[in-house]
């Protein structure tokens, strides 16, 4: 009698963690699906959106593979293999301005996955929607690091939306703010804006604001360019001290430093048009 062939569960069910054996084009592919959904879901909820609408979303992203799948890949992404992480660039930038030598005091850094008064301090980081827990692991020495995720899959990692956090209590707490590829996954211009001006409310005076964004978001957005980037974040009273990208490449990184307070923002209240053409219409509204 034949043997019975045992019967392979679907792919998107399946519970084996995801390696980085998965091909990066792939693993690319499948986590701006995600992206796409997530914020649809986003917009409905904000505006009372239908449950079929929603519960539709909810059955494609479970195809998928749910957000363990989508937080695996990104993690993935973020690996050695894969060119590490968008810390490297904000680690070195600090470097260069010596932030890291002859500390009494680690600097204070919240990590969001999605700046200090004296040399002498700590310096403290916040990262905005965090995917790993040891992103800097190898800077413990001079860099406190508090990693935060809205979906947290680490002890280590702190539970936490970064725009429900209490503003007083964190005003002025944090050396170092780590914004990256958190902004772009906002899924309202308003919102994008508030992030940016909360993380300016707790900087401390000369604290350092790292942003890295899709190179798309700002060089083919209709509404965005890096001009209208720079006197944005001048208007919430941050000065750019770093920036890099290349136009062939996927990303750009900044480095901001909290200059003063809020300035006015009127020309950035509305959506304007910079160019035409094919272009995304990824935006931030003040």
């Amino acid at each position: 009698m034949p043997k019975a062939r045992k019967r392979k569960a679907p792919v998107t069910t399946s519970s084996a963690p995801i390696t980085s054996s998965s091909k990066p084009q792939s693993s690319r592919t499948v986590i701006r699906q995600f992206h796409v959904l997530l914020k649809e879901q986003a917009k409905l909820n904000a505006s009372g959106g239908n449950d079929k609408a929603l519960a539709d979303i909810q059955r494609r992203i479970d195809e998928l593979g749910g957000i363990e799948c989508y937080q695996s890949m990104s993690a993935i992404g973020q690996g050695t293999d894969r060119g590490g992480g968008s810390e490297k660039v904000f680690i070195a930038w600090l470097k260069e301005l010596g932030m890291h030598k002859a500390r009494t005091e680690k600097l204070k850094l919240l990590e969001v996955g999605y700046g200090s008064q004296r040399v002498d301090r700590a310096q403290h980081l916040l990262q905005t929607r965090a995917l790993l827990p040891d992103n800097y692991a190898s800077c413990a020495s001079w860099i406190d690091a508090t990693p935060m995720d809205l979906h947290s899959r680490h002890a280590a990692i702190l539970e936490q939306d970064f725009l429900t956090m209490d503003q007083e209590k964190h005003r002025e707490k944090w050396d170092l703010i780590s914004l990256s590829l958190v902004v772009n996954f906002v899924p309202v211009p308003e919102d994008r804006g508030r992030m940016l001006r909360l993380a300016h409310s707790m900087l401390v005076p000369d604290g350092k604001l790292f942003l890295a964004l899709p190179l798309p978001c700002v060089n083919n957005s209709r509404y965005m360019d890096f001009n209208h980037l720079r006197a944005l974040l001048q208007a919430i009273g941050f000065q750019e001290i770093k920036q890099r990208w290349k136009p062939t490449g996927k990303m750009a990184y900044w480095m901001y430093e909290r200059a003063g307070s809020i300035g006015s923002t009127e020309a950035f209240l509305k959506k304007r048009v910079l160019k035409d053409g094919n272009r995304n219409n990824f935006c931030i509204l003040l």
